[in-house]
Formats: structure tokens, C-alpha cells, sequence
């Protein structure tokens, strides 16, 4: 390997190594896992029902989950929003996962909060996605098997 080439792939681990000190500084290190490497992402090849919401920042956050017998088998999230969305929506499948929908549904933006270590002012409206959507998901599951 050629000498600039080195100097330039020491330049960019030493890059990523400040951009993920700031970000959890700015956050918390379990937020910043959760962006960077988030459990249950994306949208899954079977799954009972799914729903999205948009949120005020015009982020989208989707759910899908595997419910059998009322309890979520599965959930897997997509969202189009921040990092601290994604974790966000990450650690509420982390939360819901092997519960009641009963659970789920009375699931507070606290509780995801508290889960997280607590986001930054600026970046609760993720909460408030995460579980309007969640809410919203449960009702349209109830609604069709009733």
C-alpha cells in the first residue's frame, strides 16, 4: 500500500473516531450504538401488520410486527429520520418485543426515554413518533380482527 494511502485511511479512523466522540457527547453512547448498529431494522420478509406515521419534523417511522395470541413475536421498525430516531425506534422494538399488545399499547414516551438514557430536548419528537405510531399500529391490528 502506498504511503498516501496509509496517511489518508489513518486520516479517516481518526475522522470517524471524533465524529462518534461528539455524537456521544451530544447523546449517550447506548443512543449512539443504536444509530450506528440498530437491533431490528428494517422491513422484515413476514410480519401480521404493519404501520407509519409521519412525525412534526416530517420523518417517517414505521413499525412491523409478528403478533400471535397478543403477545408481539417480532418487531422490526424503518425510519427515514436522524439517528436519534433510529435508536429510537430501535429501542422500542427492544422494549415491545415478547410483550402483551396490551404492554405495548401503554408503552409512554417516558419509559422509551428512560430506556435510552434520555434524549436531548431537541430530539424528542422521536419519542412522540415512535409511539403514535405504535398506538396507531395496535388500534388498526384490533380494528381488523374484531
Amino acid at each position: 500500500m502506498s504511503q498516501n494511502r496509509e496517511n489518508f485511511d489513518r486520516f479517516v479512523d481518526k475522522l470517524q473516531e471524533e465524529i462518534i466522540d461528539k455524537e456521544i457527547h451530544d447523546f449517550n453512547e447506548h443512543i449512539v450504538k443504536l444509530f450506528h448498529n440498530p437491533k431490528n431494522w428494517g422491513k422484515p420478509a413476514n410480519f401480521t401488520i404493519s404501520h407509519s406515521c409521519k412525525g412534526e419534523k416530517k420523518d417517517t417511522m414505521e413499525f412491523y410486527l409478528t403478533i400471535q395470541d397478543d403477545v408481539i413475536k417480532n418487531a422490526n421498525f424503518f425510519t427515514d429520520g436522524c439517528g436519534a430516531t433510529v435508536a429510537t425506534g430501535s429501542q422500542t422494538t427492544i422494549l415491545i418485543e415478547g410483550k402483551s399488545l396490551e404492554y405495548a399499547e401503554s408503552l409512554k414516551t417516558e419509559d422509551i426515554d428512560l430506556a435510552l438514557n434520555g434524549l436531548p430536548d431537541d430530539h424528542k419528537h422521536s419519542l412522540e413518533l415512535a409511539v403514535n405510531t405504535l398506538r396507531n399500529l395496535i388500534a388498526k391490528y384490533r380494528s381488523k380482527i374484531n
